[in-house]
């Protein structure tokens, strides 16, 4: 069958837009009729003038739709779980918080940020207790508007995203688990001990090898890299950031490397971009969506099944979009 074909046809026919995440494979990418990193298909789907959308990303990427737009109805082709977002979820949240508590550090003295890669049932938790949702390309004025609160910044699930901003602003961090405690309680912003499996591919021996190679090169990373990575880099930013800035802002002849996902990097340039990595850093879960699936799923509504459905709780939807909207508000 050629599903390619097929997915074309039904789009016409029913009533669904197809959103695409910047790191899903080539073929898949292209079916999207929106595309973007999570910031920008929250905002976009949800205007989206369907009633049904099929979403391939992630799933926290999803519920966040949902919880956003809960009058739609959204479908993923697979439920793919995001390994950061696994790191995390209320019991672990819960737990981090009790040591904390035992440092000395009360919740009133605590104001949580969690990064979008996270599940709704943490965004609900986090919004519970008056903080922000963010992503990397807003999480520099989140944590900022934050701040002004005059708490300490508990940076959720992202440890290297955490520490990234706060080097950036001068502030003090550490991470919960990794750092003694009494450096913990002397930060500005305390971080969950998670992280991005794809982004911790790249490291500062890798920007040495092209530095080398390449002398004029320019090294662009996601601020998910290791601080090690990113404090060697030239450009830091978000997956739309790095986009634009390589696309638009770079001469064509200019040789860059970046550090962030195999399939975004592989389509931006035909030449003179190189990956960050002596492995391929693709990211599973991303991946695990294909053109068959995105077939069935769109077969699903044409049958009235609906398969592979996102539901968020009535009690988790209202306090995640409280955070949510907290960061949009920003």
């Amino acid at each position: 069958m050629n599903f390619k074909k097929e997915i074309l046809r039904l789009k016409k026919e029913l009533d669904v837009t197809i959103v695409a995440h910047f790191y899903q494979k080539d073929e898949v990418f292209e079916m999207g009729d929106i595309t973007g990193d999570s910031l920008e298909l929250a905002k976009r789907a949800m205007n989206a003038p369907t009633k049904n959308i099929i979403f391939c990303g992630v799933g926290f990427m999803g519920e966040s739709v949902k919880v956003l737009s809960p009058s739609k109805r959204v479908l993923m082709p697979r439920i793919a779980c995001c390994a950061m977002a696994r790191m995390i979820d209320v019991e672990y949240f819960d737990t981090n918080l009790k040591i904390l508590n035992e440092a000395g550090i009360s919740n009133d003295d605590i104001l949580p940020i969690t990064y979008i890669n996270s599940s709704a049932a943490v965004k609900a938790a986090v919004g519970k207790m008056g903080g922000y949702v963010c992503t990397s390309s807003n999480a520099f004025a989140i944590i900022k508007k934050g701040l002004k609160s005059g708490k300490k910044i508990f940076f959720v699930p992202d440890r290297c995203l955490g520490q990234n901003f706060a080097n950036q602003m001068e502030l003090k961090s550490a991470v919960i688990g990794l750092d003694d405690i009494e450096d913990v309680k002397a930060s500005d912003i305390i971080c969950y001990n998670g992280f991005c499996s794809v982004h911790q591919l790249f490291t500062p021996e890798d920007i040495d090898f092209y530095r080398e190679k390449y002398p004029d090169i320019i090294v662009a990373v996601h601020p998910e890299c290791d601080v090690k990575v990113v404090q060697k880099a030239d450009f830091v930013g978000s997956t739309s950031q790095l986009i634009k800035y390589i696309t638009q802002e770079l001469d064509p002849e200019q040789k860059v490397v970046v550090g962030t996902e195999y399939n975004m990097v592989n389509r931006l340039r035909d030449k003179n971009t190189y990956i960050l990595s002596q492995t391929k850093p693709e990211c599973p879960t991303m991946n695990e969506t294909s053109l068959e699936d995105l077939y069935n799923t769109l077969i699903s509504i044409q049958k009235g099944t609906y398969d592979n459905e996102i539901i968020v709780s009535e009690d988790v939807a209202k306090y995640a979009k409280i955070a949510l909207e907290r960061m949009f508000e920003v």
